[in-house]
């Protein structure tokens, strides 16, 4: 199938974009970074999704809308609105079969920079808003929302002995997922989900449910 991927220049993006490579499918990534991704199947273009022009692109079969910021000042623009330009222009086609959203538990949580939870949490309405009007397709829209993910954007944290233990005070299985981890899901909820739709899918080893019971 034909897949478009935002923010495959490391990280997440990068994970879901090899795992999709390793099932035969081609990939189109959008990113303003270069790619160390080199696979036969694999077209790079650099391009920031809130700023530059959409290229044209014909009959995407499945979106994944990974590209974000966070604590940048432009997190709206490019988390949301970025977002919101790269599903309209290509998610509305006759050969959809699926649309998903990296969103974030912060989004469900607030527990994060003002704009960031924000732009995060509004993802995902949009989201519900995509499946709306992308059932007349036969198609799906969901979205995952990670929490703790072993990326080098969390780097200061995983690597600060004092915060890293305040953290995992903070989830029930004392651990965080790794990118490939997500992949796995992302992969599983665009190309063998036929019926689930509409849905967030909170990825957090247990933070959200961590409650202490004091009698």
């Amino acid at each position: 199938m034909k897949v478009l991927i935002t923010g495959t220049s490391s990280g997440i993006g990068k994970a879901i974009a090899e795992k999709f490579l390793s099932k035969n499918h081609q990939v189109i990534g959008f990113d303003i970074a270069d790619s160390a991704i080199t696979h036969m199947n694999y077209i790079h273009k650099h391009l920031n999704i809130f700023l530059d022009e959409l290229i044209n692109i014909d009959d995407v079969e499945i979106l994944i809308n990974n590209a974000g910021v966070q604590d940048s000042g432009h997190d709206i623009d490019i988390n949301l609105k970025g977002t919101i330009r790269v599903t309209e222009k290509y998610a509305f086609n006759k050969s959809i079969k699926s649309v998903l959203f990296i969103a974030s538990a912060s989004g469900r949580t607030g527990a994060e920079f003002p704009e960031y939870v924000a732009s995060k949490g509004g993802m995902i309405s949009y989201m519900k808003n995509v499946a709306l009007r992308l059932a007349k397709y036969n198609a799906t829209s969901n979205s995952l929302s990670p929490g703790g993910v072993y990326t080098k954007l969390n780097d200061h944290v995983i690597n600060n002995e004092d915060l890293w233990n305040q953290v995992m005070n903070e989830t029930l299985l004392k651990k965080w997922s790794t990118p490939e981890e997500i992949a796995e899901w992302a992969y599983f909820v665009t190309t063998i989900n036929k019926s689930m739709t509409a849905q967030d899918i909170l990825i957090d080893n247990g933070e959200d449910a961590r409650a202490n019971f004091i009698w």
